[in-house]
């Protein structure tokens, strides 16, 4: 369950059915004991949810980006790939033309970058986006464990100038060129084998995890490409985290826009000990009832990938200034899915939050105008 890649609108990952699960209803114990659901419409008082996830250190970032900002490259593992430089322009062609199909708003945000950037961005997100088929896409009903951990020795050999097809071809260059560790795109892959095994999250905590893997990776992947301003006044540690903050705030969106689509599968990708704290259960889920409690914990919900987006503003602005169109569109679009959720009345069962093209149009200029401004103009 995750988008194909974290920078641009796109379905996130449902798959199978948990045995056991479609409609179970949990006790949710708290710190102070059992959380009661209010028994008058009155006398509703809700909680404000927590917006902290798992610590950047308990997810390792600090080494990933210690070791994509090496500026010896050489560090990166051997990599001895040659490839004739037609084969090579036609895998990059083949990654093009499949980010130009499957993700246009944010394939037009790249133009704006360097042929080599562009062509790598490409790359990753062609991987990502077959990454996520294993999962999700035709073949999907043959997955199980065996297939990602092949899936993983190939992304090995990627790294290692082995590339098995075209498109393994453009991504293995692509980390030739660029100073990418392998741990986020690992991490990736364990985003999708935890949605082989598991349909329910019992705290945010659980969840921030699974946001993190399957699309928190893909902003550490993409800013070695993308690159850092010179005159940047953050800490390379402070704009990765604010590029992996964009991916949570991506992925919670996807959730949220999502509901009722993994309901139909007898999922719920949101945190139990919070649909308690409202009074609401798996079964309010699996029913699709708009209430008031659920219109009062979607708000929660939206406050929090709010929150994770102004996260992510900081960092947008302090990439390479032709990078960042690409970005602030992302962050752009996805806000006004959650405006979408919102003029829906939070119904997110049978209503899909949509950002209809014109609409898209219209913010790329606007994203474009973020992107070329100064980011002291920007935070003051």
């Amino acid at each position: 369950m995750t988008s194909s890649i974290s920078l641009t609108p796109n379905p996130r990952i449902v798959i199978g059915e948990c045995e056991g699960k479609r409609s179970r209803v949990r006790v949710t114990m708290s710190r102070g004991g059992v959380i009661a659901a209010p028994t008058s419409p009155q006398t509703l008082k809700f909680p404000t949810l927590s917006k902290q996830g798992i610590p950047l250190a308990d997810l390792h970032v600090d080494e990933i980006v210690e070791r994509q900002s090496r500026a010896n490259h050489s560090s990166q593992p051997c990599n001895t790939l040659q490839l004739h430089p037609s084969f090579l322009e036609e895998a990059y062609e083949s990654c093009r033309k499949i980010c130009a199909e499957y993700a246009q708003t944010f394939y037009l945000g790249t133009l704006l970058m360097t042929k080599e950037r562009q062509r790598a961005i490409w790359a990753i997100y062609v991987w990502c986006r077959r990454t996520d088929e294993l999962v999700d896409g035709p073949n999907a009903a043959y997955m199980n464990p065996e297939v990602l951990d092949r899936w993983e020795e190939r992304l090995q050999d990627i790294f290692e100038g082995c590339p098995y097809d075209v498109l393994d071809a453009a991504l293995s260059h692509t980390v030739s060129k660029f100073p990418l560790d392998m741990k986020p795109f690992k991490d990736m892959i364990e985003g999708m084998r935890m949605d082989t095994r598991k349909c329910r999250y019992d705290t945010f905590e659980e969840l921030y995890l699974y946001c993190y893997y399957v699309a928190g990776t893909v902003g550490l992947m993409s800013v070695p490409v993308m690159g850092i301003a010179p005159d940047s006044s953050l800490s390379s540690q402070t704009i990765y985290t604010a590029s992996l903050h964009l991916g949570i705030g991506n992925q919670l969106t996807n959730i949220l826009r999502d509901v009722g689509e993994d309901a139909l599968r007898g999922r719920v990708y949101l945190p139990q000990d919070e649909l308690a704290q409202f009074g609401l259960c798996d079964n309010d889920i699996l029913s699709m009832r708009v209430t008031d409690k659920w219109r009062e914990f979607m708000k929660e919900q939206i406050k929090r990938a709010r929150f994770y987006f102004k996260q992510a503003e900081k960092g947008a602005s302090q990439l390479d200034k032709p990078s960042r169109w690409p970005v602030w569109s992302s962050l752009m679009l996805y806000r006004k899915i959650l405006e979408a959720i919102e003029e829906n009345d939070y119904n997110n069962f049978t209503k899909r939050a949509y950002v209809g093209r014109s609409k898209k149009l219209l913010t790329l200029p606007l994203a474009y105008t973020k992107a070329i401004s100064a980011p002291s103009l920007l935070f003051h």
